[in-house]
């Protein structure tokens, strides 16, 4: 006769499954992750599309434009700060709503800008770019640290597929807007941001409803003596120089492909930003794919080498067609560059919680702002000094490669500072 089952035995049994059917089923965070990915990319990728048209239609000159991209990474960076300090006092669910409401709002004025500004069109591009640029500063400091928190095997591996939709929504930002483009004509260029109003609303009702992790703040664990640390500091310049190697290219390909290598705006859209945001995104999957078989210091010294190979193809290559493969090049080259600095930064670095993502993410924003913006000034000032007949290229042509060439630096830094941040882990 089988002897009764202890009963202290059966409540366990019991207490496991309950916990088991109660555990959060993450799935629709991670697709609100993923969306905010997308909506970030959209914030960063669609304006650049309609550079030219901004420059032909309200005269606004390379710098402004530059400095456009430098304020949208700018108030990213103010953002990040800021969150960096106080985000554990709000609520999360809150935090995340609400950074889809401010891209909302910043998409509704980039569209009204014209109407609004008749005559300063310029200040109303700055008015948008403050709202969204708010809002994609929230998400980029908290979807990471929503992600991490999330039980996954293979932190490094999640990490990489949720940055690798920045870079899908990168490609399916200037695809669709370059069509829309086409199809509906440079005069209706406002239809194309009410379209993309649809990124925003849909990401703000799945975090009104998704289950969220709870997250380590890093205030309560020693974050707060980052600042202290020389290792911290190592992980800051690396996102920097992270940073500025993919948008100094990511934000003039498009100009580039039709100004600097005399392609139409359709194709230069298409084949500039489009296949730097294929083979980016390739890259993180590739990541997200082999994950923890990776040494991610060594590799990300390796894609230092190519990053900087890639952009010299670009300078000095005579063909446009080997050009844009060089665009190409450097968008796998960067695609593993600042995931993987976080998550080499999170192991080194294991205490700081949602505030190292957070001053990571500033370095990041610090990166961004800086190459671009660095860029369009040497473009400015390469025009305006342009040994006619000494090099057999237009103006446009000697200006933005010799903006591209400035950005040569910022690879080179993180292939000198990566192997020291590799140690120190």
């Amino acid at each position: 006769m089988l002897e009764p089952r202890d009963e202290s035995l059966r409540d366990s049994e019991k207490n496991f499954i309950r916990c088991e059917i109660m555990k959060p089923n993450y799935s629709t965070t991670r697709l609100a992750n993923y969306l905010s990915s997308i909506m970030q990319a959209v914030s960063v990728n669609v304006p650049p599309v309609l550079f030219i048209i901004f420059q032909e239609e309200f005269g606004i000159t390379y710098g402004q434009l530059g400095f456009l991209v430098m304020l949208t990474f700018f108030i990213q960076i103010g953002v990040d700060f800021l969150l960096a300090r106080i985000s554990h006092k709000f609520n999360l669910r809150i935090l995340m709503v609400g950074c889809g409401a401010l891209t909302l709002v910043g998409y509704i004025l980039l569209a009204a800008a014209p109407t609004l500004f008749p005559v300063h069109t310029f200040y109303g591009l700055l008015l948008a770019c403050f709202f969204y640029s708010a809002g994609s500063g929230i998400l980029e400091v908290m979807s990471s640290p929503v992600n991490d928190a999330i039980p996954s095997s293979d932190k490094g591996a999640s990490m990489a597929l949720l940055h690798s939709f920045y870079c899908w929504g990168q490609l399916a930002a200037v695809l669709i807007s370059t069509l829309l483009l086409k199809l509906l004509g440079h005069e209706h260029w406002t239809w194309i941001i009410i379209f993309w109003m649809l990124v925003p609303v849909a990401d703000m009702i799945l975090y009104l409803t998704c289950p969220l992790p709870k997250l380590v703040s890093g205030n309560e664990n020693g974050g707060t003596k980052l600042g202290r640390m020389g290792l911290f500091w190592i992980c800051l310049l690396v996102m920097i120089c992270s940073g500025a190697s993919e948008q100094a290219m990511a934000q003039w390909a498009s100009m580039f492909a039709q100004k600097g290598l005399g392609i139409s705006k359709t194709l230069g859209d298409i084949a500039g930003p489009c296949f730097f945001a294929l083979l980016m995104g390739t890259g993180r999957m590739i990541y997200g794919i082999m994950g923890e078989r990776l040494r991610i210091g060594r590799v990300l010294v390796l894609l230092g080498a190519l990053c900087i190979f890639s952009y010299l193809l670009t300078i000095f290559s005579p063909s446009p067609v080997l050009a844009l493969i060089g665009v190409g090049i450097c968008g796998f080259s960067v695609s593993m560059m600042w995931p993987g600095t976080l998550v080499l930064s999170s192991r080194a670095v294991p205490e700081g919680g949602t505030k190292l993502f957070a001053l990571l993410a500033m370095g990041g924003d610090i990166g961004c702002s800086l190459g671009p913006w660095i860029s369009g000034i040497v473009s400015d000032a390469a025009t305006n000094r342009f040994p006619a007949g000494n090099f057999g290229l237009a103006v446009d042509q000697f200006a933005l490669r010799c903006s591209m060439a400035t950005a040569l630096v910022f690879p080179l830094l993180l292939m000198i500072f990566v192997p020291k941040l590799k140690r120190k882990e």
